[in-house]
């Protein structure tokens, strides 16, 4: 199916510096009076004062005031003709239509979406993003409504982003490499929500300058589950490092008393002395000493 749309692109407006159109509107309306009263009694006065202030007036119709970082798109009849970026007073023909439009950034936080990441767990995501009308003229033609169509393009990226991610590291294959996650990564997550914003957004002619994950936390029926699984996964990685360092202890101990000579020890009482030294190091609770008054092997 061919598209049909035609694609609105902006460019400068030809318009006036509206302090002279003032000054001019006023001045036509003042000498309007003045007309007609040096000599009410002549018809051509009358007319001719009458005419001057219609005009004075109908030229003040076309003023208009812009603000820093605000446009105004100007149409004939429908027929876009350019928009208007500088600042202050400015005049155009009065059957001129103008359109104004805020190209300020603007700061959007969407609603908290309870969405599946990509291992199917469900999870609460919210996004901060910082966004700004870039073409005016395909913010106000190519989209119905340029606001609710970002608002609505952020809440689709969102969703899709979230969904190619999953929450947190879960357990993998030696080797295996690390796969981008919501929680650890949430710079790199930005970037990929960025572009994609960017890229569902420029149709309507607008820039994305920022986004960002506002809120992400796992879905409260879940959440119970999740903690209990990271609390668990903490004691783990707990017991890892104490094991590695009693085990890199011991192995300092055995050469230390190996290269001292302080004592001879066999096969059978260094595996005694190395599984004494591991329950010391790695009991939860301090250790009880147990007096040995005979031999190791009687």
């Amino acid at each position: 199916m061919n598209d049909l749309r035609t694609v609105s692109t902006e460019r400068p407006a030809s318009t006036a510096n509206g302090i002279l159109m003032l000054l001019v509107g006023l001045a036509l309306t003042i000498l309007g009076p003045v007309w007609i009263v040096q000599n009410p009694d002549s018809v051509l006065n009358i007319i001719g004062g009458v005419t001057t202030i219609t005009v004075g007036l109908f030229l003040m119709c076309g003023l208009y005031s812009l603000q820093p970082n605000e446009g105004a798109a100007i149409l004939l009849f429908g027929d876009y003709r350019g928009t208007d970026r500088a600042t202050g007073l400015r005049w155009v023909l009065p059957w001129y239509t103008r359109k104004k439009i805020s190209l300020r950034a603007r700061n959007v936080t969407s609603d908290t979406l309870k969405v599946n990441d990509r291992r199917g767990s469900p999870v609460e995501i919210a996004a901060n993003v910082v966004w700004r009308v870039e073409d005016s003229a395909q913010a106000l033609f190519d989209v119905d409504d340029y606001q609710a169509f970002v608002n609505i393009q952020i809440e689709t990226g969102l969703r899709d982003i979230a969904s190619h991610y999953a929450y947190d590291h879960g357990e993998q294959e030696e080797g295996a490499e690390t796969e981008l996650t919501l929680r650890a990564d949430a710079e790199e997550v930005a970037e990929k929500l960025q572009i994609e914003l960017a890229n569902r957004v420029r149709v309507a002619g607008v820039a994305i300058d920022e986004a960002r994950l506002a809120h992400l936390a796992y879905a409260p029926e879940i959440a119970g589950a999740m903690l209990r699984r990271q609390q668990a996964e903490a004691i783990l990685a707990a017991r890892r490092l104490i094991v590695r360092g009693a085990v890199s202890m011991v192995e300092s101990a055995l050469s230390d008393l190996s290269d001292r000579k302080v004592v001879e020890l066999d096969e059978e009482r260094k595996a005694s002395m190395v599984s004494n030294l591991l329950v010391v190091l790695c009991a939860d609770r301090e250790a009880q000493p147990v007096v040995n008054t005979g031999t190791l092997y009687g």
